[in-house]
């Protein structure tokens, strides 16, 4: 494909984004006036490691350290980037995927090509939302490389990110705690909308997460959850059955109990509004994963929920990611509760605990070892 050789200007740019959790929407009924407008955190760990180098078109290519960002989650800790494993077993679906976002951002950006190279990816399809964060990654880096300063929330829905929780796209910004105003309910339609046809929703609430939180992950060994067109097709039922009382009681939830544990830095407090918040958006979805909690996480929950260790326990997103709120002090025994919990469940898996980003994403040139 013809672009316009715009010359790059650095000679690497390493870019580094976290996972984040997504707890779960405002209204998904279509008599409210806006719609979706999601809660989430960003995430320290596991998080994807890519460098983006000059190249005269698209090549995508997996460091010989990289991990196998198809595993739920394996060895995650604060400081980690994620597991490692052989090229070979890097999915070949990853790479296409990055190719594609790669190739989108060149034709935006008129860059003639990059060379994106995998150093650690986030787990595919399993709550921690890859998808944002990968595209918005290659997107930085492509445009730093070119001496482009990245506007990742004006280019996310070229990317075909950002069309319903604003999340992801803020995470990667500035990370913390994130609330989103959603979208003006009458531009829903029953299709998808093109890539594009859509602005990310805005940021309506911020915050820092206090130094001394900590989130426990459960990552139970199940299949993946839904996405592209199956996701959609989910999301539609949801939002054409939602019952609309359930947007009200989010409401009180959000406005009474989660902002001000947030704000005051209550995580007792707001772990229990997470995981109401949670359990409310599992109403919704209950017929399109079979219950509040999808198989097998609802055994997982359930297990988790009396731990004295946590404060608040939920699915992520579509998961099979479990996520509890909990602290420093109580960090050890909140990973064993997780531990107990799998066992409970019948299932293996993977446990980890890790603290929130505040910083959002790291895109920093690379240049002779110099950093930006």
């Amino acid at each position: 494909m013809d672009r316009d050789a715009r010359a790059a200007t650095h000679e690497a740019v390493e870019v580094t984004a976290g996972g984040r959790l997504h707890f779960g929407f405002g209204n998904l009924s279509l008599t409210h006036e806006r719609l979706y407008g999601a809660a989430g955190v960003a995430l320290a760990a596991p998080r994807l490691r890519l460098t983006v180098a000059p190249a005269s078109e698209v090549l995508v290519e997996v460091a010989s350290e990289s991990s196998d960002e198809s595993a739920a989650a394996p060895s995650v800790n604060d400081d980690a980037t994620g597991a490692t494993a052989d090229e070979s077993t890097v999915a070949e679906e990853t790479r296409d995927t990055v190719a594609e976002y790669a190739e989108r951002v060149c034709d935006l950006l008129d860059c003639p090509g990059a060379r994106v190279t995998l150093h650690a990816t986030l787990p595919r399809h399993v709550g921690l939302g890859s998808g944002t964060q990968t595209a918005l990654a290659v997107a930085a880096g492509v445009a730093r490389l070119h001496g482009i300063d990245p506007r990742v929330r004006e280019w996310a829905p070229e990317l075909g990110r950002g069309g319903r929780s604003g999340v992801g796209v803020a995470a990667f910004e500035r990370g913390g705690f994130v609330l989103d105003g959603g979208h003006p309910t009458e531009r829903f339609t029953a299709d998808r909308p093109a890539d594009g046809a859509w602005t990310v929703p805005p940021v309506t609430a911020h915050h820092s997460v206090p130094d001394d939180w900590r989130f426990l992950l459960v990552f139970p060994d199940a299949p993946p959850g839904r996405s592209g067109d199956g996701e959609d097709a989910s999301m539609r039922a949801v939002v054409e059955s939602a019952d609309p009382a359930v947007a009200d009681r989010i409401a009180g939830v959000v406005t009474r109990r989660l902002l001000p544990a947030v704000a005051t830095g209550a995580v007792d407090r707001f772990g229990g509004a997470v995981r109401e918040l949670g359990r409310l958006n599992g109403t919704w979805f209950a017929d399109e994963q079979g219950g509040v909690y999808r198989p097998p996480v609802g055994a997982v929950v359930a297990s988790l929920a009396d731990a004295p260790a946590v404060s608040g326990v939920g699915q992520s997103s579509w998961g099979p990611a479990v996520y509890a709120v909990t602290d420093t002090e109580r960090a050890d025994a909140a990973r064993a509760a997780g531990e107990r919990a799998l066992d409970a469940a019948g299932v293996d898996g993977d446990v980890a605990v890790v603290s929130a980003s505040d910083g959002g994403a790291t895109v920093r040139v690379v240049d002779d070892a110099t950093e930006e």
